[in-house]
């Protein structure tokens, strides 16, 4: 079971982040503020749920939550600043749209860039660890993955309905043999075989690997 909040005398947002090791569209970052007695039978990092679980947590989450916001960060953006800072900047925007301010934030990860005013706590894992950031990381997802199954519609050579825009191999062929669309990340490698260490652990994860 998860726990409930990190700082019990605070009014605290999860946050996580999905997208930072795709070729193409945008890192996608959540926020959510829960009730400190929140409890779940299921709720877990999102990696681990199937897309019926995820999206049947949608609901149970916003239903029960204080407040949520999703932000993104598009991959022209990413491009001109870079994946990592793109990442924090995502969960800034989605901290800047919460109809509640947060008094801490609870960042999924290891470093994070801090937000003005706000203190926040690193958890290596987190999504593992805290409803909150389990919370965040279902609703990300769902909105990346509904948002580059859209996208599929318009560019279907890549294979987005599936892979979300990962380097997989099939992408990475269909890259080649059609040239990149406006939505990938031209600073990334498109065309490399081999992924950094960071993408191998994130594909893998999500059972791309």
């Amino acid at each position: 079971m998860l726990k409930a909040y990190y700082n019990f005398d605070a009014v605290e947002a999860g946050l996580d982040e999905v997208g930072r090791g795709c070729l193409a569209g945008p890192v996608v970052a959540a926020a959510v503020i829960l009730p400190r007695d929140f409890t779940h039978s299921y709720l877990t990092d999102s990696k681990q749920l199937t897309k019926i679980q995820r999206l049947e947590l949608e609901k149970d989450i916003i239903r029960e939550a204080i407040c949520w916001a999703v932000a993104e960060v598009d991959n022209l953006e990413i491009d001109r600043i870079n994946i990592l800072k793109a990442s924090f900047l995502a969960m800034h925007r989605a901290v800047d749209k919460l109809r509640m301010k947060p008094e801490h934030l609870l960042v999924d990860g290891n470093r994070f860039t801090p937000y003005p005013m706000i203190p926040h706590t690193c958890i290596i894992k987190g999504d593992a660890h805290y409803f909150s950031i389990a919370a965040a990381s279902v609703l990300a997802k769902n909105y990346r993955d509904e948002l580059m199954s859209r996208l599929s519609g318009q560019f279907p050579h890549y294979g987005w309905e599936t892979n979300v825009g990962y380097p997989t191999i099939h992408h990475r062929k269909a890259i080649g043999l059609h040239g990149p669309c406006p939505y990938h990340r031209m600073t990334f490698k498109l065309l490399k075989p081999e992924c950094d260490q960071a993408m191998e652990e994130e594909m893998e994860d999500l059972g791309f690997l």
